[in-house]
């Protein structure tokens, strides 16, 4: 057994939602109201006592914000994750890396990828996660999901975590039906008609079952498989085949148009609810801050009818599309329900949000600016005025796409400056002449902001460099 305790890995259920379907026509405040969400501000006795709390940081593959209900979407069912909204905050404004790697590397580390991504695949051996410094603080650290990041079995310990059930730790089999895992050290292949997802979820609710008497908080980190191809049928799809892959030796190729591209959001939707229900089954919920996002844009073959326009997916791109994903926090001792943000997010942010909420003194090197700030509903006092990215998918240095951006305008480090609002497909380089007054005042806001991220990749090019070498 994984864990200190024999527990059932299926006795977790679904939540029973309902009254879902008018939340995003009324609005999250009132919807939080017709659920009993008080919108006053949270009085918990564990947040009064001192306790710290629970943290849940769950990370989709290949999902924009155009495919869940709360972000406007009324092609997709998505109950659970729109729940997840109402009871807390939803960000709008929220951007990852433009591919999974990047967005790995800068969520755990909470530093931009000029400074410390190698490569596609691999995680700097040498990098502090979030998971050393809480497990380092007194948490008890789980890992669950889509590891690819290299570093061997013993990697998950390495970087904080005491327990790991992990697809592509160092082989990749079936992600998906028939799966192959490693699960706290082991390989393990099942052939029984199994669904990678199921088992990773279960793994993590049987973690928080075990964990539900204990006085210590856990960090549970949750990069999910989910929904990223091979889009196949599940176990919910009436295609489903339980003997699908059983025989296949790796991963089979292709699968990557969207017939079951729905299949796969409702069941994304079922694993987030899943884990939330078994947070409340335990009594865990209540002091348990739950960080839902995705790791960058959805696939590009995935078209979606999205507010009034047909939109493509953009994996691998710099444009919204490729980088404008859903961020939900919810936690009910602290933020209350039914709240909407339009501050800006990047994933460097993660790191510092959640070393705070564990009442942890963060590294002096974060790039990262805490969201605590938003949760405990003081925007005011957060100040962030830019997001900047730096993106080579394999990490050659002097070859990488810079910019920063704030809610409208992105300016490139080759010049381009676009308003993502009216031109999202950046097509019309607004340039530097002929700007209106509020498009001047952007440009000159924006210019000095790259003008010293560009200086910091300019030293750490030669760093980063010398590192990339030994892993060619």
């Amino acid at each position: 057994m994984r864990f200190d305790k024999t527990r059932n890995l299926t006795g977790c259920s679904n939540l029973l939602l309902a009254a879902l379907g008018f939340a995003c026509t009324i609005g999250w405040g009132a919807f939080a109201s017709s659920q009993g969400l008080v919108a006053g501000a949270p009085d918990s006795d564990m947040v009064a006592a001192g306790k710290r709390p629970n943290i849940l940081v769950i990370m989709a593959d290949d999902v924009g914000l155009e495919n869940f209900g709360c972000y406007g979407s009324d092609v997709y069912q998505t109950p659970h994750i729109d729940r997840l909204a109402a009871t807390g905050i939803r960000f709008d404004h929220a951007h990852s890396q433009p591919i999974c790697t990047p967005s790995r590397v800068q969520i755990m580390t909470g530093i931009y990828n000029n400074r410390n991504y190698i490569r596609f695949g691999l995680l700097d051996p040498e990098a502090i996660t979030f998971g050393n410094l809480l497990r380092d603080a007194g948490y008890r650290t789980v890992v669950a999901g889509k590891w690819q990041l290299e570093g061997g079995l013993e990697a998950p310990a390495r970087f904080g975590f005491d327990h790991h059930c992990l697809w592509q730790l160092v082989r990749r089999p079936s992600r998906y039906p028939n799966p192959g895992l490693e699960i706290d050290g082991r390989l393990k292949d099942f052939k029984n008609g199994e669904f990678g997802p199921d088992l990773v979820t279960d793994y993590l609710c049987e973690f928080f079952e075990s964990h539900g008497d204990r006085d210590e908080p856990f960090l549970a980190y949750y990069p999910m498989i989910l929904p990223h191809w091979p889009f196949v049928p599940t176990p919910d799809h009436p295609d489903w085949d339980p003997e699908m892959w059983r025989d296949a030796k790796g991963e089979p190729g292709g699968y990557r148009d969207q017939t079951y591209w729905d299949a796969f959001v409702r069941y994304t939707d079922k694993m987030v609810g899943k884990l939330v229900a078994k947070l409340e089954q335990t009594g865990q919920r209540e002091n348990t801050l739950i960080i839902f996002t995705g790791d960058n844009g959805t696939f590009v073959n995935i078209v979606s009818e999205f507010r009034g326009r047909s939109y493509r997916g953009g994996k691998g791109m710099t444009t919204n599309n490729g980088t404008h994903v859903p961020f939900i926090a919810s936690w009910p001792a602290v933020i209350r329900p039914g709240q909407v943000s339009d501050a800006l997010v990047d994933f460097s942010d993660v790191m510092p949000t959640v070393l705070e909420a564990a009442e942890i003194r963060p590294p002096g090197d974060l790039d990262g600016v805490s969201l605590m700030p938003a949760l405990r509903g003081e925007p005011e006092r957060r100040e962030k005025p830019a997001i900047y990215c730096w993106y080579q998918r394999n990490g050659v240095r002097g070859e990488a796409s810079q910019h920063v951006r704030d809610k409208r305008y992105k300016l490139y480090l080759n010049g381009g400056f676009y308003d993502t609002v009216a031109d999202p497909e950046e097509s019309e380089d607004l340039g530097d002449e002929d700007l209106t007054e509020e498009q001047r005042a952007a440009l000159m806001r924006l210019r000095p902001l790259l003008a010293t991220h560009a200086a910091v990749t300019e030293r750490a090019d030669p760093i980063q460099r010398k590192k990339r070498q030994k892993f060619e």
